[in-house]
């Protein structure tokens, strides 16, 4: 967050390439503090920013799209699950959207999520942390996830990848 003016930071709307969310802004000052106070600190990573539509259904999105990671030069393995198999979707009475995830077809790397659906921009942070632990889509399949929730729609779509969803 440092600018081109040593000991001269900048945080928010103002940061050039970042876009224009509060919570952006909330993490650039995170950062631009700990640098400014000797702590350990991360730059933010332009692909673990997660974009949330308000709408209903709720959008919730995370780094690449499927079209974006082929066009980066990944083979990617898709993995869809629809909220239509999900107990908690039914208890909730949404079944409209579904969960998509991109991942990388040799290594398992989480390259992307697409959630439409109920509470989408809740379940999108699930996601953005995995991400950053760098989980792999095996990682993911293999962690257990309560029920009846929202959140097992997550579990199903990485088991999707390798046809392995159990609620389809």
């Amino acid at each position: 967050m440092e600018t081109a003016e040593p000991g001269i930071f900048a945080i928010g709307d103002i940061v050039f390439g970042l876009p224009q969310l509060a919570h952006v802004g909330s993490m650039a000052g995170l950062v631009a503090v700990a640098k400014i106070a000797g702590r350990h600190y991360r730059p933010i990573n332009r692909n673990r920013i997660p974009g949330c539509t308000y709408t209903e259904p709720q959008i919730g999105s995370v780094g690449l799209t499927e079209q974006a990671a082929r066009d980066a030069g990944h083979e990617v393995k898709i993995g869809k699950f629809p909220f239509a198999g999900n107990s908690k979707a039914t208890i909730v009475a949404s079944h409209d959207g579904f969960v998509k995830i991109v991942s990388d077809a040799k290594y398992g790397e989480i390259l992307g999520v697409h959630i439409i659906g109920p509470s989408a921009t809740e379940l999108i942070s699930e996601a953005v942390v995995a991400m950053d632990l760098e989980g792999t889509v095996e990682d993911l399949m293999f962690t257990i996830h309560a029920h009846p929730t929202l959140s097992e729609a997550m579990l199903d779509a990485y088991g999707a990848v390798e046809g392995l969803a159990i609620n389809a």
